[in-house]
């Protein structure tokens, strides 16, 4: 009986789908569309091993201008787990962004594996579950005072780009011109005497619909675009926000709107951690690609 061959290479398109769907069966809970959208933030940045010519490990390591990389989808088809195959795609991903700074949000059972690989915590992010809909009157109606939600259509993107360009390591751009338009989701700014001071996004998922980001100059803010944007899907969908622990007021608004607590990562960084402005960041964009 002939070995079986063990090769790594860079995905095709088509290819991110299958990753796609093993984060799915893993419990992720990925976006309908989100394949298209990491793709086009680096269409390098997806790894997949072929066992002869069977996809079975799969890795997503994004570039991002000449500093940064994000590292997910790690994983490795069930039926293959323990024989050494998902330490070689890792060790491939690890390669492709060799001489930047590394993060990645960790799933609690393979935090230990990532510090052996020089990663270090930066913090603990906490995914929240809540109900979609317009607030009710058990709930605390958000002061927007003399602020106005605008769809960001209505904005051009270089003043969405140079919004967004504080809350991340390095430029994201590309991503973040398709991640605003992507089918289906919900995409608002609030501007404050015509300048933007925060924005977020509700996108449809295989169970419910996620909010990331949600960034906001003020805590006032944030709250006033989580209404908005969770009462654009009704109230008996699921509703799920990621929020740095590090950030209380993102914390306490979820608990405030009813949410419990369903998931958690680490979020990780090989180098040091970035200088972002945490206490204006409410919620996480994506685990997958940061």
């Amino acid at each position: 009986m002939q070995p079986h061959n063990y090769s790594i290479r860079t995905m095709v398109r088509s290819e991110v789908d299958i990753a796609i769907d093993w984060a799915a069966q893993e419990g992720w809970n990925p976006g309908l569309h989100d394949a298209d959208c990491y793709y086009a933030a680096d269409p390098n940045g997806f790894l997949v091993g072929l066992l002869d010519d069977t996809p079975i490990a799969a890795i997503s390591v994004i570039r991002y201008g000449e500093t940064f990389g994000f590292l997910g989808f790690y994983i490795v088809h069930p039926e293959y787990r323990g024989q050494g195959y998902g330490i070689q795609i890792w060790r491939a991903g690890l390669n492709y962004l060799a001489d930047r700074n590394i993060g990645l949000d960790g799933v609690v059972d393979q935090q230990d594996n990532y510090r052996r690989s020089g990663f270090t915590l930066a913090y603990r992010n906490i995914r929240f579950e809540g109900i979609g809909g317009a607030i009710s009157d058990a709930m605390p109606a958000a002061d927007i005072g003399t602020e106005a939600v605008v769809n960001l259509s209505r904005l051009p993107l270089d003043v969405l780009e140079a919004y967004d360009r504080p809350f991340f390591p390095d430029d994201r751009g590309r991503f973040i011109r398709g991640w605003v338009k992507q089918p289906d989701c919900h995409a608002l700014g609030i501007l404050d005497a015509g300048v933007l001071v925060g924005y977020g996004v509700i996108r449809p998922c295989r169970s419910g619909y996620k909010i990331g980001p949600l960034f906001a100059d003020t805590p006032q803010l944030a709250e006033s675009l989580f209404v908005a944007l969770k009462s654009r899907v009704g109230p008996v969908e699921k509703v799920y926000l990621d929020t740095p622990e590090v950030n209380p007021a993102a914390v306490a608004m979820a608990q405030r709107y009813g949410m419990s607590i369903s998931f958690e990562t680490a979020r990780m960084y090989t180098g040091d951690a970035p200088d972002l402005p945490l206490e204006r960041i409410f919620g996480v964009t994506s685990f997958e690609v940061g």
